[in-house]
């Protein structure tokens, strides 16, 4: 076995080597043996300028690689050093290309010898990591990396990261090692070749397993943990009502406990509201510790009447929180044990019995190769077998689908049902105090009539404000291109290679002939005429949206409203395609069940490879039904539900989708919900508009005289943190069009930039506005010393832009959408927020249209009823981005003048809490920026 590894790292003067790109700093680890022998480094002229941004990113300037050697120098050295090994690397393609071009330009041949990718085997050593760059790696791993983006810095921490994954590699159980083997072959990197000299080494090693490890029907899995109390749970245990009794319980649990006088009032407000079965609106400001204003109170109501109580969250980042983090605070800070299980939707756990039978499939691509890996070494370490925990890419989630948890794979063999994860959960949740959920279960059980959640009557939903939304999408129906087709091609023709060759293997395989069953060129035929009509169909829905489209507002993504009612020529042939595709749908399902029907009768026992096939096409035939019912229901069964199309014109026919939901969902959560709960608690840091609930009250159905209100303000102190400015000298949003608006703003953005020096975050309405104003700033080129990062634009998530913008000190995030709530950026990383507008609806919007009509309807104020609130709200969500802790400050500027020119822009002002407010000329607003920050 090869011992001797050198780990390489390059900076370079951009990421091209064919277009002229160099090298301008070199940086080699040897390891040999399992220790490091040998480090070399050097600067390197690249006899060309050093770009700004290298140059802010690296710390490396032209003046530094003045004298340094050209990298015909070095050449010598490197090719030394990498005689007889293999070369390792942080994202292997990137140094290895550039350092091929280097040799070969230096009269070298280059370097062909065997290469290992830290990020390759990170991905599959540390399956469940956020985050596979090398800093974010360094920091999981406790590797002090202290100049990231400096080659030396960079190759040493890579080194002792390729150490880490050694040494996890080789103590993985055996059986594991021979599966990844066969697997390791469709990699990027030589690791195929690693693993069979490792496993020679290993050949005489017993596996010996750890304690915490057991094989399974072949694979390795973890051992469930048995969990002692540490505490004796006597039975009731009197809740803390006073301050002192509060003080005593958190000082206890807690490192550097702060006393927060308005988190004691959340608590009080839970534990009356559940104690007396009431529903109560709780709006908590940013600072008050709303996690544990809930949590506190409902451990003593769970554990003191013995009755579960749900949490419901909006996002899986905010339950793995409370679960990882408050959960294990709680059990420090009380006097009992208490038992909180996160459960999610059946889909998010693994199927242990398809992952082994999908193991032995061959033909994989690389990204359902790394996932097989990936899932592998998850199992040694996984305790709930659920996707969550995974980082998955786009690829490996497609995959998931064969091996998810699904009632039509159920399995019959009573030892799989043990290591059933999802059986597993649901038996958890049954015994637990405190059920972590997310909203969108708790939905799905609502509307499921309490099938899937244990019985519970007494539920906090967290991040309210979204609870109608969410209902909305649940009580409705959406059909969108890509999954649809995607369904299709998973059953696919002859020519493809899906379940339909599948099917008819096993109808091959029975000697008798059914005279009454459909030929199979029959069926071949059905899927591709359903297949045509579907692209037929979506290309009708795209076609009609654009000619409904007004062209006013330059957008490419359109939502366009849909009504039965319209009679036009597009609307009738949109309808007419939706029915041959219901009755389509309905002949290909009945042939493939007739099919099934009849092998099921045929064969007394089917082999596991051919029970697994037929489960596969009953859940396919589930899937097409269910898309069926979408089409009855949004095109040929009466409704109420507001129906409209959103599609991307540039590319229409791959992103149209039609939507249908109700447009007021307050019925349905009174009837369903509220009415049968005996308790439910809602908060949020924004639920009141103008210090008034009723807007919520109305959307979510709430009864207003039975429903107690409860607003905690925020400990922060706004005035001394926070300013307001308003540019009097920007044209009024209406008066002028969109172009003239954001040549006006840009400028404004460019001159509050320098005064700031960056650390801004700019918030829009419309990603159309954002991307013309990304593209004047970068046009101009005044900003070109900041690093710009926009959503939609600048590639990533957003919280890989959010963490971007975090790490270089220059940095304006443009963002929209998602960024008005959720992003938090503590300190001195952001000093400046700006709004750009007023977060209004356009009263087009389908669903704001259909709202607004029914308020008319019944005599209401649809403006003052609906849209006003709902603006006031995202105002509020955006505004809150700025202060996140007692110790940030910063200044919010508005662009929009409406908010101090309209009667009803007080009422933005009145909903977030008293600041300085300063309006006038830019020249004199950005000497306040400065003099303030």
């Amino acid at each position: 076995m090869s011992n001797k590894f050198v780990v390489v790292d390059l900076e370079t003067t951009g990421n091209l080597p064919k277009k002229g790109d160099r090298i301008i700093q070199f940086a080699a680890v040897v390891i040999e043996n399992g220790e490091i022998t040998e480090r070399f480094s050097s600067l390197v002229n690249p006899q060309k300028p050093i770009p700004v941004f290298i140059e802010e990113l690296t710390g490396i300037n032209d003046e530094m690689v003045k004298n340094a050697p050209i990298f015909s120098e070095i050449a010598p050295k490197i090719m030394d050093l990498l005689e007889g090994a293999y070369f390792v690397a942080h994202n292997i393609l990137f140094d290895l290309s550039f350092l091929q071009e280097e040799l070969i330009r230096a009269g070298y041949e280059g370097f062909f010898g065997p290469v290992l990718d830290t990020v390759e085997m990170a991905r599959i050593l540390f399956p469940t990591s956020d985050s596979y760059k090398l800093s974010d790696l360094a920091v999981k791993e406790n590797l002090h990396h202290d100049r990231p983006h400096q080659a030396d810095s960079d190759a040493e921490v890579t080194a002792e990261l390729f150490l880490i994954l050694l040494r996890k590699l080789s103590n993985l159980p055996m059986i594991t090692l021979r599966q990844l083997l066969p697997l390791s072959g469709g990699l990027k990197s030589d690791l195929q070749l690693f693993l069979e000299e490792l496993l020679e080494t290993l050949v005489d090693r017993e596996d010996v397993l750890s304690d915490s490890v057991e094989i399974f029907q072949g694979l390795a899995l973890r051992k469930t943990a048995i969990k002692t109390e540490t505490k004796s749970s006597p039975e009731n245990q009197p809740y803390p009502e006073n301050e002192g009794a509060k003080v005593k319980f958190l000082e206890n649990g807690m490192d550097g406990f702060e006393k927060r006088i308005r988190q004691f009032e959340m608590m009080d407000a839970v534990y009356y509201t559940f104690q007396n079965e009431k529903h109560t609106l709780i709006e908590a400001g940013t600072g008050v510790g709303k996690s544990l204003g809930y949590l506190f109170p409902a451990a003593y109501i769970a554990k003191n009447h013995n009755r579960p109580i749900v949490i419901s969250t909006h996002t899986i980042q905010q339950q793995e929180q409370i679960l990882k983090k408050e959960i294990p605070l709680l059990n420090k800070i009380l006097p009992f044990n208490i038992k909180a299980i996160l459960l999610k939707g059946r889909s998010h756990y693994i199927n242990l019995e398809r992952f082994l039978q999908v193991l032995q499939e061959e033909n994989d691509n690389y990204d359902i190769i790394l996932t097989k890996m990936q899932i592998l070494v998850w199992l040694t370490e996984t305790e709930t077998g659920e996707k969550d925990e995974l980082n998955l890419s786009s690829g490996g989630l497609l995959f998931w689908n064969k091996i998810k948890n699904d009632p039509a794979f159920s399995s019959t063999h009573q030892e799989w049902r043990e290591w059933d994860f999802y059986l597993k959960s649901i038996k958890e949740a049954n015994k637990a105090d405190l059920i972590i959920t997310n909203h969108s279960l708790l939905l799905s059980d609502i509307k499921n009539q309490g099938s899937i959640l244990p019985n519970y009557d007494l539920v906090v939903i967290d991040e309210g404000h979204h609870l109608e939304k969410v209902a909305a999408q649940y009580f409705g129906f959406s059909l969108d291109f890509l999954s649809t087709r995607m369904l299709l091609s998973q059953f696919g023709t002859f020519d493809q290679k899906g379940l339909l060759n599948e099917l008819e293997e096993m109808v091959r395989s029975i000697p008798d002939r059914n005279d009454t069953l459909l030929h199979p060129f029959e069926i071949n035929q059905m899927v591709i005429d359903l297949s045509y009509e579907v692209d037929e169909f979506f290309k009708l829905l795209a076609y009609f949206a654009k000619n409904k489209k007004n062209d006013s507002n330059g957008s490419y993504r359109l939502k366009i409203r849909f009504s039965p009612l319209d009679k036009s020529k597009d609307s009738k042939a949109v309808l007419h395609s939706a029915e041959r595709c219901t009755f389509l749908i309905k002949d290909l399902y009945n042939a493939i069940n007739s099919r099934l029907f009849w092998i099921n009768q045929q064969k007394s026992s089917l082999s596991d490879l051919e029970e697994r096939k037929v489960e596969e096409i009953y859940q396919f035939l589930n899937e097409l039904n269910e898309l069926r019912e979408a089409l009855i229901h949004c095109f040929i069964r009466e409704s109420n539900d507001v129906k409209w199309i959103e599609v991307d014109v540039r590319t229409p026919q791959n992103v149209t989708t039609f939507m249908a939901q109700p447009a007021s969902v307050a019925a349905n959560l009174r009837e369903e919900f509220f009415n049968k709960k005996k308790g439910v608690v809602i908060t949020s840091a924004t639920l009141t508009v103008n210090k008034s609930f009723n807007y919520l009250i109305n959307e979510l159905g709430l009864d207003p005289n039975h429903t107690l209100k409860w607003i905690i303000p925020s400990p922060f102190e706004y005035k001394r943190q926070v300013r307001m400015i308003i540019p009097d000298d920007l044209p009024d949003i209406n008066s002028v069009t969109t172009d003239e608006y954001v040549f006006a703003i840009a400028e404004n953005i460019i001159t509050i930039a320098e005064a700031t020096k960056g650390r801004m975050l700019i918030l829009f309405t419309a990603f159309e506005m954002l991307k013309k104003t990304y593209d004047l700033i970068k046009e101009s080129g005044f900003l070109d010393d900041y690093v710009l990062i926009a959503q939609g634009i600048t590639a990533g998530s957003r919280t890989r832009l959010t963490r971007n913008f975090q790490r270089y000190d220059k940095a304006i995030l443009l963002g929209t959408s998602s960024f008005w709530e959720g992003v938090d950026i503590p300190g001195e990383d952001l000093s400046c927020l700006v709004i750009v507008r007023l977060p209004f609806t356009p009263p087009d919007e389908p669903l704001t249209e259909a709202k607004c009509q029914l308020i008319e309807k019944r005599g209401g104020n649809p403006f003052y009823e609906y849209s006003l609130p709902e603006a006031v709200l995202r105002f509020k969500q955006g505004f809150g981005r700025l202060i996140r802790t007692e110790k940030d400050r910063g200044i919010v500027v508005v662009f929009d003048k409406r908010i101090i020119s309209s009667k009803y822009g007080k009422c933005f002002l009145n909903s977030i809490p008293p600041i300085p407010i300063k309006k006038g000329k830019i020249d004199e607003l950005v000497r306040l920026i400065q003099s303030w920050l």
